[in-house]
């Protein structure tokens, strides 16, 4: 079921993120939230409950990063209720998307929303980061609520293209993360998020190996 204010809270969302995008594109993107919602009440796939906040917190911030989505196939680690795997998928049907979770039931979900979307450009990999053998590793890697900066790279380091880059999405800037960081890792940039109707802070940090060479 879809709340009544989500349509417009969307288009205005949008509007505000200078973001332009097809009516069925939008409609996709509310039947996503739509399922999730609907899904949420057995599954806990979200903390997010408050049907008047979903739209921002949930929609408008996974697209809060669409300006750093260079990679032609990104891998969605720990994608949970897929986000923001899902609707970076809807935005770029160009795009392959592969989201990997270990819990079973979110995988179960992401299943669901792949087959009633109509998402053909979406894989759903039930799995543990450390067990994950792609063809070939992947240049982005994004992350959203999933874990500390330290067990990405360590989880995940080995899914990473030489040259690639992890997309870290935070609420706070993490400085503790950051400190805690291997030897090999770095920040490379950190971007200060806009998310509309968004309480709070929200960061997007992109970390990189350390150039071997100085």
């Amino acid at each position: 079921m879809t709340y009544p204010q989500w349509p417009g809270q969307l288009s205005d969302g949008l509007a505000a993120m200078s973001l332009s995008l097809s009516e069925s594109q939008q409609q996709q993107l509310l039947a996503f939230l739509a399922l999730l919602n609907k899904w949420n009440k057995a599954y806990n796939l979200t903390a997010v409950r408050d049907e008047r906040v979903m739209v921002s917190r949930q929609l408008l911030d996974s697209l809060s990063i669409l300006p750093w989505i260079t990679t032609n196939h990104l891998l969605d680690v720990g994608a949970g209720g897929g986000l923001p795997g899902i609707p970076l998928a809807i935005v770029f049907p160009e795009k392959r998307f592969t989201l990997l979770d270990s819990n079973g039931k979110k995988t179960r979900f992401l299943n669901q929303c792949v087959l009633e979307l109509g998402l053909s450009n979406v894989e759903v990999i039930h799995g543990r980061a450390e067990d994950c053998q792609p063809d070939q590793p992947f240049t982005q890697i994004s992350s959203r609520a999933f874990t500390a900066l330290e067990n990405l790279v360590i989880w995940c380091g080995q899914l990473l293209a030489s040259e690639g880059e992890f997309l870290a999405m935070k609420g706070q800037y993490p400085d503790d993360e950051v400190a805690a960081l291997p030897a090999g890792w770095q920040v490379e940039s950190s971007h200060s998020l806009k998310v509309p109707g968004a309480d709070g802070e929200r960061h997007l940090l992109i970390v990189t190996r350390a150039e071997q060479h100085r």
